[in-house]
């Protein structure tokens, strides 16, 4: 009986060692998307500029797109930045969610550094990112012709991310449509 008592402690220790090791084995970037598969939750995004439009769930059909969540504030958005100018540049459809800021900061951040996206809406209060399951910024979803969310990429596009992983699901779904 003594042993057992003794062993006990030790089993409890391989157990929670065993947990631990099983949890380095998961890429932490990796964060699972409830909506996959489905479409975006019915929004619609508030201009970000005076007299400009802003966009809503239901325009977002017809072509693949992509929504990148953004904001002014975000250092790795800056980061990110210069690789969507790039794949406006090749024609790639992208929407831009300024997400939890004032419109203006975004306005004035996207006229200073150039704007990307093809529409781009505010999420002042940051609803709109809670209902879609937004973490932090900058995150991506990548849509379908018909508007369900096929990939999420959380943290920044890099030249890499788009080549291996984004860039070629983007040609599958265009080629789709």
């Amino acid at each position: 009986m003594k042993r057992l008592l003794f062993l006990a402690p030790i089993a409890v220790f391989v157990v929670v060692l065993v947990g631990f090791m099983a949890g380095l084995q998961r890429d932490p970037s990796i964060l699972p998307s409830m909506l996959i598969g489905k479409p975006l939750p019915a929004f619609a995004l508030a201009p970000m500029r005076p007299g400009g439009q802003g966009f809503t769930s239901a325009e977002l059909v017809g072509q693949p797109v992509m929504v990148n969540v953004f904001a002014s504030w975000c250092t790795v958005c800056k980061e990110e930045h210069p690789v969507l100018m790039a794949l406006r540049e090749q024609g790639v459809n992208i929407v831009g969610l300024d997400w939890r800021e004032d419109a203006d900061a975004g306005a004035r951040w996207l006229a200073a550094n150039g704007d990307p996206y093809a529409k781009t809406g505010n999420d002042a209060s940051g609803r709109i990112g809670i209902d879609m399951g937004v973490s932090g910024a900058p995150e991506t979803f990548v849509l379908d012709k018909r508007g369900r969310v096929r990939y999420r990429q959380v943290g920044e596009i890099t030249p890499q991310v788009w080549s291996q992983t984004l860039g070629p699901l983007m040609a599958r779904l265009r080629a789709e449509s």
